[in-house]
Order: C-alpha cells, then structure tokens, then sequence
C-alpha cells in the first residue's frame, strides 16, 4: 500500500542524502587525486581517516532515518560529516604539502576557504540540530549544496596547465 511506502519516507530520504554526501566526497577525491603525481604515509593516513569517516555513514543515516530526523541522531551524523570535512581537508593539505607550494593542487587549493567554512557551517548544524533537528539536518544540505558540483579549483588549474611541480 501507498502508505506503507510513505511511512518509510524518513529512512528513504536520509539514505538519499548520504548517498549524495558520499557521491560528493567521490567526486571530489577523484578531481583532488587528478592532480597528483605521488603519495606518502602521511597522505595514506589521511586518506584512510576519510575513509573511516565515510564508513561510519551508513550507520548513523539508518539510525537517523529510523527515528524521523531527532536531535541526537541528526547531531551524531552532522558531527560525522564534520569529522569527514575535517578528513578531506587535511588529506588535501597533505597532498598539497607533499607536492609543493607551486603545484597544481596547492595553487587550486590557496587559503582553501571552502573547505575551511565547510567544517564550521558542519559545526553550527551539529550545534543547531539540538534545537531543532531540521534546522542541523537543513545546515548539512548547505554544505552539501556547495559541494554538489565537482571543485572546480582543481580542474581550472589542470586545464590552466600552471602545473609546475606535480
């Protein structure tokens, strides 16, 4: 029945938005990992970290989905997508750092103030979702909204071709 289909709406769209969230944080990779010609430890660590943050999503989105969107379920995920924002941020600058100042990605990346506002726009919504969990879970699809296109600043700069270092 069609309102058996409807009862499950919370679960459906919080499996949506993880799947975007994990297609976004794909896509990215791939354009960030474009512009690479090598890697350390230290950028394997990071990557992993990333790795271990997306992996914790589809846990808290069935909890999140199963319980219609309360507080602490909206929170946890929200403090998930911080850590993973902090986990693309720090494996970009890892990279960047291992590359050199005048490569490609450190060029692309600058002072990097998407990524930066990313995590604090992730922090406010784990903040906002203790008092209205729509309001935390609205504050994810922002960040979510600013990602939804592939980093454009990494492409620019391969096509530029200002790839000095790798």
């Amino acid at each position: 029945e069609w309102e058996n289909l409807f009862a499950l709406a919370p679960k459906f769209l919080s499996y949506l938005f993880s799947f975007i969230m994990v297609w976004i944080y794909w896509n990215n990779h791939h354009h960030l990992f474009q512009s690479i010609k090598k890697i350390n430890g230290k950028v394997l660590l990071a990557n992993g970290f990333l790795l271990f943050c997306l992996s914790l999503q589809p846990f808290v989105t069935a909890w999140m989905g199963e319980n219609h969107f309360t507080t602490w379920p909206v929170a946890i995920y929200g403090l998930i997508l911080f850590m993973a924002g902090l986990a693309y941020y720090f494996l970009a600058h890892c990279l960047a750092s291992l590359h050199g100042k005048d490569s490609t990605l450190a060029l692309a990346l600058g002072s990097d103030r998407k990524g930066i506002i990313s995590v604090i726009i992730y922090a406010i919504g784990v903040g906002l979702s203790f008092f209205n969990s729509w309001l935390g879970f609205a504050i994810y699809i922002l960040v979510a909204a600013i990602w939804f296109i592939p980093d454009k600043r990494i492409e620019n700069k391969l096509v530029s071709g200002k790839d000095s270092n790798g």
